[in-house]
């Protein structure tokens, strides 16, 4: 079932734990969501993701996963959102550029999780979505990409970790990357005094083209490619689904040569529909 999603208020998943996608109309396409904490947990879903509808061709997706082992994680990316959102709101009524609602909102999260006074932090994975052009934002791990229709990635954010560039630089491939003992490090994240936003540059944005923003309990557990296979094309709430389960099934079932580790799961998509 779709849920209209135009300009208006913010759409924010916290502390979810969804069985399927949700699918909403945004921006002339229509946007799947997809929040669950960890099967191995009792502690809230430290992940949230925001639908941020700014008019009718016009969106911005956001992702943030509380960092794991530090205090109140899932108060830190609910804030980081937060934030976001409001920065996003307040440029659009002053009618400045979006890129400067974002801007502020990375600052004005930064600000706001270090003031906590706790160590708390989070990742945040922000993508503004215009009639025929997307630009990604972010700070952390949490992936943004986008793929056409027949698999071709057409934009990959670098993971801000050790692992993240040594694969970038084609030190490590993929199936090394997901092995290795210090893929939990992170280099970049919001909360900390020494934050930087890294902003892609736009690119075009063809009709069937896929956009996806995700935390790591994604990416730790499917390959890149094997969400490209399934992201790429069909139904978007059956693409969350299909890729959504995979990623469960891995964490609660370790197998030789595949990826398990149990994780709070959040994966965002969009597509624009053809014509």
């Amino acid at each position: 079932m779709l849920n209209p999603c135009g300009p208006g208020p913010s759409i924010i998943y916290r502390d979810r734990r969804m069985n399927r996608a949700a699918v909403h109309l945004a921006a002339g396409g229509e946007a799947a969501v997809f929040t669950s904490r960890s099967p191995n947990k009792e502690t809230p879903n430290e992940d949230v993701a925001a639908i941020v509808p700014c008019d009718g061709d016009t969106c911005v997706l956001i992702v943030a996963d509380g960092m794991g082992g530090h205090s109140a994680g899932e108060v830190a990316s609910l804030m980081a959102v937060r934030e976001m959102v409001l920065a996003i709101n307040e440029a659009l009524r002053q009618q400045f550029m979006l890129r400067i609602g974002i801007i502020n909102g990375f600052e004005r999260a930064n600000e706001a999780v270090q003031a906590m006074g706790i160590g708390s932090g989070t990742t945040l994975a922000v993508v503004e979505i215009t009639k025929d052009e997307v630009r990604p934002y972010h700070a952390g791990d949490s992936v943004v990409l986008v793929v056409g229709s027949r698999g071709k990635i057409k934009l990959e954010t670098t993971s801000h970790s050790p692992v993240g560039f040594g694969l970038a630089a084609g030190f490590l491939n993929s199936k090394e990357a997901m092995e290795h003992a210090e893929r939990h490090v992170i280099l970049n994240a919001v909360g900390s005094a020494s934050m930087r936003i890294e902003i892609g540059s736009a690119i075009r944005l063809a009709a069937r083209d896929t956009v996806l923003l995700a935390s790591d309990g994604l990416t730790d557990n499917v390959t890149i490619q094997e969400a490209i296979d399934r992201i790429r094309s069909g139904k978007i709430e059956e693409s969350v689904n299909e890729l959504t389960s995979l990623a469960v099934q891995r964490m609660g079932s370790p197998g030789e040569g595949r990826p398990s580790k149990p994780d709070d799961l959040t994966v965002l998509l969009f597509r624009r529909q053809s014509g």
